[in-house]
Parts: C-alpha cells; structure tokens; sequence
C-alpha cells in the first residue's frame, strides 16, 4: 500500500513508524523548517529528522493553494494520506487525491477537544478519560466520522507531557490497528460523531500561563499540570515571579485575599486561591532550574516581602 505521511511535531512519530513497518511511505509531508534555539537557526521538524533517517523523501510546502502542491501530491499515486498533529488545513480537493482518502490520528475522544490542543484542555478541565481517535477527515475541522478509537484513563498527577507521550504510543498503535484492517481488504467502518458533547481545544497561547488565584484552586492545579512542560503556568508569588511545575490543590477555607502566601515550608508555598488553597510544591525562578519548595526555602529566598 502506498502511503503519504503527514506530520510535525513529536507527536506524530510514533505514528510515522507504525506506518512504515509493513507499508511504502512514498512521501512525507511537513511544515517549513522553522528558526528555534537562541541562534534561531532554521531547524527541521521531528517528523522529518524520522524521514530522513529511514530515507524517505519529505515534502515540505507552504500550504496546498496551488495547482502545482496537488499536481506533486496526485503524482504519488497514494493508496492513503496518513495526518497526525500535521499544522495545515487539507482542502477538499487534497482530501480526495488518496484512493481511501485521508486518515486522521487525533488525540481525544471525539467530538470532545476537536482542534489543536485536546491533550492540554483535556487536563485542564479535569477531564478523568483521554483518547485516540482514527479519523476519516471531511473538511470541517475534525468532524469526519471515526474509524477506532481507544481510551485511556487521565491520572490525577499526569502533566500534559506525560499524557502526550501515551496518548501518541496509543495512536500509532490504534493507527497500526487500521493499517492492518485495510491491508486485510477491511475497511474499517465508519461511525458519525455524535451532535452532542462537541467542544473545542483552542490552541494554546503563552498569555494563558499566568496563573489568576482568584479561580479555584482545583482549576489552577490542572492547569498547572496541563502546561507541563509548555507553556508552564507561572505566577506571582510574594513579589517573585516563579514558573509553576508542580502544584496540588488543598479544600481549606482562609478568609484571605487571593494570592496571599498563608504558609510556606517543607510541603509547599501555600497561596490563598478564590477557593481553597494552592499548595506550589515545584518551581522554578528566573534563570534557575526546577527546584522543590523545601530547596526554594533553604535558598534562603525572602518571603517576608
């Protein structure tokens, strides 16, 4: 079966390999290099670094407007489009080059988090179950019907980069599940999302990190575990600003204003929230590394400000 990947960033390698093992990956898309890193030098994608090193030729352009991105696409001749986490919108007339169209690893269970961030919004609206999805794409923004899915279970401690790397383990295995069906001459049956339950993870933005403290302090916690490792929640704490890698929430009544520091020890810096408390037990000042309270505090840092 000839196959044309798809894809960006980490997520989708997993994905990349699973197609490769007993498939012709013809070709394999991704977005620019772009500049990162202090010298902002032009960097490839992870998903072209997977390319390069099992010799697949990438294709890397800007957006599929012109005649010509579909003349290359259609000269492929792909059995399938495989699309994981890959950053363009596909329009239709891309969507209907591949003989089974294109398939989509999308990690939610759909329709809840259709858009480009469902693993962080997943946490941080304290969502207890996760998910992958195989999608057969339409041209709304993950609306097409499922193929398979799987879910797993959200723990209370998982950050958005641990759920990040099951979730795309999961998606290259449930992708491998489908290869497998087709490869058998079994098309996997598509299943309409329903109507009901649809929400969207809206991509997230470095402003979000700024932690209010007159929210609750459940909903600071799993924010602070969703933005890990990035954005990373930050917030000010007694006239320091710190970035938050690990937080708890603690159900305790204070009559304080929200942001006060009640306490702060071996267990955490305890900051007054609208409700409850958050209990700061990770951070990270600036230009320094991740250290516990307990090593914030022997710094010798001044909490009397």
């Amino acid at each position: 079966m000839r196959i044309v990947f798809a894809g960006t960033p980490d997520f989708a390698v997993p994905s990349l390999r699973a197609a490769a093992q007993r498939n012709e990956v013809v070709a394999v898309y991704t977005q620019p290099d772009r500049p990162a890193g202090r010298g902002r030098e032009l960097t490839p994608s992870p998903v072209k670094r997977e390319a390069l090193l099992r010799g697949i030729e990438v294709v890397q352009p800007e957006n599929f407007r012109s005649v010509v991105s579909k003349q290359a696409l259609r000269a492929l001749r792909p059995d399938l489009m495989i699309v994981v986490a890959y950053g363009l919108i596909l329009p239709q007339s891309v969507l209907d080059i591949p003989t089974f169209g294109c398939w989509n690893v999308h990690a939610s269970l759909l329709p809840r988090w259709r858009g480009a961030a469902p693993i962080q919004r997943a946490i941080q609206a304290g969502d207890r179950e996760s998910g992958v999805c195989l999608m057969q794409m339409e041209k709304g923004l993950d609306t097409g019907p499922v193929l398979l899915s799987q879910s797993l279970e959200i723990g209370a401690q998982d950050t958005g980069g641990q759920l990040h790397d099951r979730l795309a383990a999961l998606g290259a295995q449930v992708l491998s599940d489908g290869l497998g069906l087709l490869r058998a001459g079994i098309r996997p049956a598509p299943r309409a999302q329903p109507e009901v339950g649809v929400t969207y993870a809206h991509k997230l933005d470095k402003a979000e990190a700024r932690l209010d403290f007159s929210q609750p302090a459940q909903v600071l916690a799993d924010t602070v575990r969703a933005f890990n490792p990035w954005p990373m929640a930050e917030a000010q704490v007694a006239g320091e600003r710190l970035r938050i890698h690990g937080a708890a929430a603690l159900d305790e009544a204070h009559g304080m204003p929200a942001g006060t520091l009640l306490r702060a020890g071996r267990e955490g810096l305890d900051v007054a929230c609208g409700q409850g408390v958050l209990r700061i037990r990770v951070l990270q000042r600036d230009g320094g590394k991740a250290i516990t309270a307990a090593d914030y505090l022997n710094a010798g840092r001044d909490l009397a400000r």
